[in-house]
């Protein structure tokens, strides 16, 4: 048995914890994956990297709007793959070794479990070693959901985990999924040639945002990609060298690859939490205080592993928080979950922060909405943009927006000011013309939905 004054499980916000206050001070650091959690090896960054070779191909295949012809000769999946992980693997690897290497920390490969409030055993290549710490913090993250009917048909499938590292692009990609996975992963294959069938059970897709932009965002999507809507999964087979998924009604949809999409749980099950007494919510999240304090003293969680929010800025907060409380029990800092900001890097992006429209008014909040379109700007003009729109909603007494919501090319950018309105109570009124806004840069779209609000 090894005593350590702090234990971390899970490196990827979680690595983020071992600060300055622990210099001369033993620190486990516990990770039966690959180093840097979720965001840097299977989610926010490659994505992204994708996303932007995706971007680049849409802007070739749509330059003949703007008198520019062009064509998209071809694709070279395995430079755009490589690119993207010859970047990534060695700043994995190379936070593995300073683990194992550094100063203050101990490295244990393997999968820990709890053996009570204090104390741990992690499982190294079978064997088990026990470790106690005074403090331990649970950030595991999450992982892919993957239906029983899926999971048990015996058909090959991916997911996010593993997707962006094929060899080769399929012909055909039937996505099974509606949200925001689904929709980033649609974009990345479809844009680089791949025909892309999509199931969902939901009626639209991108459900939990805004209703407008989801039904916006699904019509624009059925003009891309092959939708199935309000489609129920009975079965799955294989035939012909294609993944088949059988809907209720009799339907099939065919690919010759599958990509599984349909949620994301926290690493939590795992993990002995009874053992020690961590409490959980129904949904496998461990409960935690506006601190990060599960029920046991000692035990903190931060990140998917607890958080409602599967979003890696949330999980990075929820660190700097954590560290700080880690280090001064006597000044403990609280979670700042109120106005939490989402994008979803599809085509076109989706971006989004606070309260829908529907939200605010079930709230009894007296809203004022505004819906500007990017084509009715300068810069929209220039892009010959009739689809994209920035929508905010505005409290008409106290003149504090409440939500915005945006469709269209650059709007997890175009979201910031708005972002920062909310954040530090800034009037829509204010923020309209207590400052300058570029002529005519595509912020004018901004500019003018908070100009729209109607206060009279």
């Amino acid at each position: 048995m090894t005593h350590f004054d702090l234990a971390i499980i899970g490196t990827g916000s979680g690595n983020s914890l071992v600060t300055p206050d622990f210099d001369g001070k033993k620190v486990a650091v516990i990770e039966e994956g690959t180093f840097g959690g979720t965001c840097l090896n299977v989610g926010c960054i490659p994505t992204k990297m994708f996303v932007y070779a995706s971007d680049v191909a849409d802007a070739v295949r749509e330059s003949n709007r703007y008198g520019i012809d062009s064509t998209l000769d071809s694709v070279r999946w395995r430079e755009i793959r490589d690119r993207v992980f010859g970047r990534i693997d060695p700043i994995a690897q190379g936070g593995k070794d300073y683990r194992v290497n550094g100063p203050n920390t101990t490295a244990y490969l393997g999968h820990a479990t709890f053996n009570g409030p204090n104390s741990l055993i992690v499982d190294v290549d079978g064997v088990p070693q026990e470790v106690t710490a005074d403090q331990i913090v649970i950030a595991t993250g999450g992982h892919s959901v993957v239906p029983p009917v899926i999971a048990d048909s015996g058909v090959p499938f991916h997911t996010s985990d593993t997707i962006m590292r094929i060899d080769e692009l399929p012909t055909s990609l039937v996505i099974l999924g509606g949200g925001f996975i689904a929709s980033e992963f649609a974009h990345v294959f479809g844009a680089l040639g791949v025909d892309i069938r999509i199931v969902t059970r939901g009626p639209a897709m991108l459900r939990a945002e805004d209703e407008e932009i989801s039904r916006d965002f699904t019509q624009l999507a059925g003009k891309q990609w092959e939708l199935h809507l309000d489609a129920t999964v009975t079965g799955a087979r294989q035939a012909g060298g294609e993944v088949v998924l059988e809907l209720a009604g009799g339907e099939t949809v065919a690919g010759e690859m599958l990509l599984v999409a349909t949620g994301r749980e926290p690493n939590t099950a795992r993990l002995g939490l009874e053992k020690a007494g961590v409490a959980t919510h129904s949904d496998g999240r461990v409960q935690v205080d506006e601190y990060g304090r599960t029920t046991v003293p000692g035990v903190w969680s931060l990140g998917d592993a607890s958080s409602p929010y599967q979003l890696k800025h949330v999980a990075n907060h929820e660190a700097r928080v954590v560290a700080h409380n880690l280090a001064h029990p006597d000044d403990l800092q609280k979670f700042n979950h109120e106005f939490v900001p989402s994008a979803v890097f599809t085509h076109p992006q989706v971006s989004s922060v606070g309260l829908t429209e529907a939200q605010a008014r079930d709230a009894g909040i007296d809203v004022t909405v505004k819906v500007q379109r990017y084509g009715d700007t300068a810069y929209g003009w220039a892009m010959e943009d009739t689809t994209s729109i920035f929508k905010v909603i505005a409290d008409r007494k106290t003149r504090q927006i409440v939500g915005a919501h945006v469709m269209g090319p650059q709007a997890s950018s175009l979201i910031q000011p708005v972002i920062q309105a909310m954040s530090f109570g800034l009037p829509a009124p204010e923020m309209a013309r207590g400052q300058y806004w570029i002529h005519p840069a595509l912020m004018e779209v901004v500019e003018n939905a908070v100009l729209g609000l109607d206060f009279e």
